[in-house]
């Protein structure tokens, strides 16, 4: 599953509101995530044991997005190469407390992304 868009992750400071937002329009149901300092909710989907994405509640502290992310097989690694491309590295976390590294990145024109691992 590596260099494979396995995730999406919406952002917002109202979580309450895109749960209904996103569940009333979709479907979509909402769990809290287990371990780690971060108020992340599991996204699931109507009729599919699949979970493949999350509504992170960033308290104010980062704009509203809506991103992508890509598993790889190291973060570090792929940061490195994102610089040597022309992106730019935003946040880098090795070992979220949930055995996860992630980072979001930008490609050259700016456009934002998230990659991850899972220990």
């Amino acid at each position: 599953m590596d260099n494979t868009v396995t995730w999406f992750e919406v952002a917002t400071d109202d979580p309450e509101g895109a749960q209904q937002f996103y569940g009333g329009l979709f479907g979509w149901t909402f769990d809290a995530s287990e371990g780690g300092p971060i108020d992340y909710r599991i996204i699931g989907y109507p009729g599919s044991p699949q979970r493949g994405g999350g509504l992170f509640n960033t308290k104010g502290e980062f704009p509203s997005h809506a991103i992508f992310h890509v598993q790889v097989a190291d973060v570090e690694q792929k940061c490195r190469e994102t610089e040597s491309l022309g992106g730019k590295v935003v946040t880098k976390i090795i070992d979220d407390g949930a055995g996860t590294d992630f980072a979001y990145l930008q490609d050259g024109s700016g456009n934002l992304f998230g990659i991850f691992h899972r220990r």
